[in-house]
């Protein structure tokens, strides 16, 4: 949809609001009626054929548009990704056909005495073009296989590389204009970076980040919240609380510049009831139908200060 041509905001009906489905949550996701548009899954917890995963999936596809999310496939490793990965999540897509696919700008694969390894976890990328190449020719590799675009999560930051020659935001535009994949906008990572890695405020620092990028680059966005912590203290992209006030109020913006992207709710620790995720899910609406149905179209412009 591009948004540049429109002359009158829509009302925010046809924004989709998701949640992300987590096990503990399967009973009531598929017997109780809801009013989200989709869930998330983790794409690798259901590679196995058959058995209960398929099962439970094929009955949310029933009610729920799917949304795969990849947490292991390692788009920045120089190894690539392995190829029975790639079979795998393909024969996933084509069965379940996906409204959204989706992974993280980080590696995890590597060579350990002549082994392929994974780490286990998203580890960061060095932000510079040694590995912009290796990450565009994987998500190349990745849309061929898959034969259709994806999009990328930028990543919470703990550490900042001495290599890195470019911001994270000019990164992710330049592989943007390298792949024609987009961005899985995850808002509550930018504020866990602006935390533990700048000197900046926050929020401003989020701001500032949002208005670096084109606004037709955003596919989706990631509402979550972490852990407080006292000041100096490293934060934890934890998904374990609600969304944050900085959160809501930086969603708000990110609506403004970006238009109606997909929106999801993930809460992954300290799972509460299913009609708590679902009132998240609510406040996102709302904030929706606050932005699209009350405020006059003109045209996107930075946010400021």
């Amino acid at each position: 949809m591009n948004l540049n041509a429109m002359s009158v905001l829509k009302p925010a009906s046809d924004l989709l609001i998701g949640v992300g489905l987590r096990h503990p949550h399967f009973t009531e996701a598929l017997t109780t009626p809801s009013h989200i548009d989709f869930v998330e899954v983790h794409s690798e917890n259901f590679f196995a054929e058959g058995g209960a995963s398929q099962s439970i999936l094929r009955r949310a596809a029933e009610n729920y548009g799917i949304s795969l999310h990849s947490t292991s496939m390692g788009l920045g490793s120089a190894q690539g990704v392995p190829e029975h990965y790639l079979r795998r999540l393909k024969r996933l897509a084509d069965d379940f056909q996906p409204i959204l696919m989706s992974d993280h700008a980080c590696f995890t694969w590597s060579q350990l005495n002549g082994k392929t390894v994974h780490s286990g976890d998203l580890l960061p990328l060095a932000y510079n073009e040694q590995t912009l190449v290796v990450l565009a020719h994987n998500i190349d590799r990745m849309q061929q296989v898959l034969g259709r675009s994806v999009l990328v999560e930028n990543l919470s930051a703990y550490i900042q590389y001495s290599q890195t020659s470019m911001s994270e935001d000019e990164f992710l535009v330049r592989l943007w204009e390298l792949t024609g994949c987009h961005l899985l906008l995850d808002l509550n990572n930018i504020l866990v970076t602006a935390n533990n890695v700048t000197a900046v405020e926050p929020l401003q620092f989020a701001k500032q980040w949002l208005n670096n990028i084109p606004c037709d680059i955003v596919g989706e966005i990631h509402l979550a919240g972490f852990t407080d912590v006292s000041p100096g203290q490293l934060v934890v992209d934890d998904h374990s609380q609600p969304v944050s006030l900085q959160g809501w109020n930086l969603y708000r913006l990110a609506l403004q510049r970006f238009g109606k992207v997909p929106t999801l709710i993930e809460w992954d620790n300290n799972l509460p009831s299913w009609d708590t995720l679902l009132s998240e899910a609510d406040k996102a609406r709302q904030i929706g139908e606050q932005v699209f149905d009350a405020v006059p179209l003109a045209s996107r412009k930075p946010m400021h200060e």
